[in-house]
């Protein structure tokens, strides 16, 4: 059966090429739901025959069940611009939807972090498992503006073969990303009407380095797995002052809501 790989995306012209070579032989369709690139995006998307559609954000949930619903093929590949498909787990995709005797219609597959140019095994960074590939009408994203997740109506099976994930390429691109994703996070929590205390600001962040660094032996990654340890402290002190800063001036949300993301 044909597959549909379908994306979303903001300025991926740094990562964006080697993600959709790795869908190559694979992919019968790649639809992108783009939030407004400034960057060359569209022009590497259109090189690989994508269609692409420009959406004012939503958020993570609503864009990406956006780029599901204009797919036209029964099974979905859903991948983020800076994953990379490996040659072994494009082999078992094949298989699977090539199977006209599967029943399985759910797969979670595993992702692999590779930061800063090196692959990151330790501090919570390492392997984990995400629902990537589906037949349509099987379940759909939640609404969450960030931490979205997908919502399945049938059993969920593992593939083990890898997709690579690309968190950050570098410094200067974490910190690009740094404060889209804190306000979007910060949004996310104000929206729930969850509280914020200096506990949070000040002592989750050190909580979270010990934990990334020292429990979960973060330090076996060397240099990287030290600044990441770092930089991720920082992200939830950053985050949690957003927040306060939320519910001292109500009006920084609404002021914001229009600003373009993805």
């Amino acid at each position: 059966m044909k597959i549909s790989v379908a994306m979303i995306t903001f300025n991926e012209e740094k990562i964006l090429r080697k993600t959709l070579e790795s869908v190559k032989g694979l992919a019968d369709e790649i639809v992108i739901v783009d939030s407004g690139s400034t960057d060359t995006t569209k022009d590497i998307a259109e090189e690989f025959g994508a269609k692409f559609y420009i959406e004012s954000w939503k958020g993570y949930g609503p864009q990406r069940n956006l780029a599901i619903e204009k797919c036209e093929n029964e099974w979905i590949l859903n991948i983020d611009a800076d994953e990379e498909i490996s040659e072994e787990l494009k082999k078992k995709i094949i298989g699977i939807t090539s199977d006209i005797n599967n029943k399985k219609e759910i797969f979670k597959i595993n992702r692999l972090s590779v930061c800063f140019g090196k692959e990151i095994k330790h501090g919570g960074w390492g392997t984990s498992y995400a629902i990537r590939l589906f037949k349509k009408g099987s379940g759909k994203f939640n609404d969450n503006i960030v931490h979205e997740e997908f919502k399945a109506n049938k059993e969920i099976f593992k593939i083990k073969e890898n997709i690579y994930h690309h968190s950050y390429l570098t410094m200067e691109d974490y910190f690009n990303r740094f404060n889209r994703y804190t306000t979007e996070g910060a949004k996310d929590y104000y929206k729930k009407n969850k509280k914020v205390s200096i506990l949070d600001i000040v002592i989750n962040p050190i909580y979270k380095f010990l934990k990334m660094y020292i429990f979960r032996l973060g330090f076996l990654d060397g240099i990287e797995g030290f600044v990441i340890a770092s930089t991720s402290s920082m992200y939830s002190m950053i985050k949690y002052f957003k927040l306060r800063e939320m519910y001292k001036n109500g009006s920084y949300l609404q002021k914001n809501n229009n600003s373009k993301n993805g």
